[in-house]
């Protein structure tokens, strides 16, 4: 649904993106990592048919974004991070004037725009106008736009900033809604826990480059090693540690836990509780330590 090859952007001797090759398969979700500058937003503008390539090519729902850039933006729901919005006229205007542009019904516009505002906690919105809205409320009201015409693209950039914990949720749970075959997502956030939360695959952009593609799980085992587990028993560790060491590598341990690491946690965590009670050991618990997307993101980024 989403393709690119070698996908490209130059502003005179300055390379904002350079040579991204990605594929967002159908009913995926794609976040797009990287600090200010990394050229996150340029590859959505591209990705939009807002920017043309300087080399490379840009595929989505089959149209090229070269040749086909108008069927490609009718393909799309784009959310840019400082979305327009014009504050005088009142919400229901707004959608209604782009339900026309989308060539929307005015009847379906309406029914789609309400469901959304109703979605987003903000059925008043409606008869306000947007000047009156605060910061979160613009940003709801700027992704119930890019939703209207019913996209099977939709590329966000930070769809929840300045947003209250609530709204932001709401508009989490949305995206995970439209996470189906009809739909592809990419999300550009600075929020790791969301992205963590939302995407199917994580890529990390750096310098205009993918420095690293795939699932969470995928680039935390790469990134930092196998899943570290850590190992809780009713007596002092003492006695466990060798016979833990027999099939993990220890990391750390205290008075009556130890941390671990093995390549194949499934095979060796029940050898490892079978040999602990065979020595009489209590096991308390057993279980992996949660590695934040955070640690990859660091190692990547400042490597």
């Amino acid at each position: 649904m989403i393709r690119t090859e070698n996908l490209t952007k130059r502003f005179d001797d300055f390379t904002a993106v350079d040579g991204v090759t990605l594929t967002v398969q159908p009913g995926r979700i794609l976040a797009l990592l990287g600090p200010n500058g990394a050229g996150k937003t340029t590859t959505v503008r591209m990705l939009a048919a807002i920017l043309m390539p300087t080399e490379g090519r840009a595929e989505i729902a089959g149209y090229d974004t070269r040749r086909d850039p108008v069927a490609v933006r009718q393909q799309v729901g784009l959310l840019t991070e400082q979305p327009g919005l014009y504050l005088r006229m009142y919400g229901g205007e707004y959608l209604e004037f782009f339900g026309r542009l989308y060539g929307l019904d005015p009847e379906t516009c309406r029914r789609r725009a309400r469901e959304w505002l109703d979605r987003f906690a903000m059925p008043e919105a409606w008869d306000r106008r947007i000047g009156e809205y605060s910061k979160g409320m613009r940003q709801k009201l700027a992704l119930v736009r890019a939703l209207l015409h019913d996209p099977p693209v939709l590329l966000l950039d930070e769809p929840t900033s300045a947003m209250d914990p609530h709204s932001a949720k709401l508009v989490r749970d949305a995206i995970l809604s439209l996470n189906d075959e009809r739909h592809t997502i990419l999300v550009c956030t600075h929020n790791l826990t969301e992205a963590e939360l939302l995407a199917d695959e994580i890529a990390i952009i750096r310098r205009g480059q993918i420095v690293a593609l795939g699932t969470p799980a995928d680039l935390k085992r790469q990134l930092l090693g196998p899943p570290l587990m850590e190992l809780r028993v009713a007596s002092s560790i003492d006695g466990a540690r060798p016979l833990v060491a027999r099939w993990a590598s220890v990391v750390q341990e205290g008075p009556n836990w130890i941390r671990y690491q093995a390549d194949s946690p499934e095979t060796v965590n029940p050898v490892i509780v079978r040999s602990l009670t065979e020595a009489g050991i209590p096991v308390v618990t057993l279980g992996e330590v949660p590695r934040s997307l955070e640690a990859v993101y660091l190692r990547v980024v400042e490597s």
